[in-house]
């Protein structure tokens, strides 16, 4: 398995990593609107996922659930922040059942395991099945974060990437923000998008990536992080054959 370097070849492929994490934000999932989900927008991030499966790429997702309900937002209104983030692990459930649903429209099998036991509606995560499931071709939805408060869903997906034997943590962002930059695009006009950063610069700097937490561990067990814009058509096939020019590396 390459080591996500650009000098590193492409497997025979055509992708920098065999097998991946994929980790998207339950704000995606809402398109244009502030909140619930967006079928369009979910099959078209489906799509997606599938061409990737097409190139032969294992893909685990990790979904968030901010377009449902964010722990956060919970907290900060006054509620307990354990009980605000189990209602948010729930939203990521919720999602992820949104995306298998789609999937499987699209003729490709999944699976979606969860950190909290509701067998009635998915597999309890268990490494060596999750495993499984990838050899055998399934996608695999990872839904309910890591099964305890006070994590963002950055950190599931930094841990099951390691767990899984994943290349990288593919991080897919949305509104219009392409990569890692100097400053927020957004509000600074003269901020500059970064082709590479190592893990220390973004923690120094505090650049918009995945959290300190999930920055940390990925450097711990050099996971390479792909931070790009998951909205663009066709961009995820582009970041596993390391085109130049889309999304960000952090290594």
């Amino acid at each position: 398995m390459s080591d996500g370097s650009p000098e590193s070849s492409t497997g025979s492929n055509g992708s920098r990593w065999d097998r991946i994490v994929l980790k998207l934000s339950g704000e995606a999932f809402a398109g244009a609107a502030a909140s619930g989900i967006d079928g369009a927008v979910v099959r078209q991030l489906a799509q997606e996922i599938v061409a990737a499966r097409a190139m032969g790429v294992d893909v685990a997702v990790v979904i968030g659930g901010g377009n449902i309900w964010r722990g956060m937002t919970g907290a900060g209104a006054g509620m307990d922040r354990a009980q605000a983030d189990y209602m948010g692990m729930l939203a990521t459930v919720i999602n992820a059942l949104a995306l298998q649903d789609t999937l499987e429209q699209l003729d490709q099998p999944t699976r979606v395991m969860t950190a909290l036991h509701m067998e009635q509606i998915a597999e309890p995560y268990i490494r060596r099945r999750a495993m499984r499931h990838l050899e055998k071709g399934r996608v695999v939805i990872l839904a309910g974060g890591l099964g305890a408060p006070f994590f963002t869903t950055d950190t599931p997906a930094a841990l099951r990437a390691a767990e899984l034997s994943a290349g990288a943590v593919i991080k897919g962002t949305h509104g219009g923000v392409d990569g890692v930059y100097t400053a927020d695009p957004r509000k600074d006009p003269a901020a500059t998008k970064l082709d590479q950063v190592t893990y220390m610069d973004v923690l120094n700097k505090g650049l918009a990536v995945m959290d300190p937490t999930s920055i940390t561990f990925c450097m711990d067990n050099q996971l390479p992080i792909v931070v790009y814009d998951a909205m663009t058509q066709g961009n995820l096939r582009r970041v596993l054959t390391g085109e130049q020019g889309v999304g960000t590396l952090v290594r």
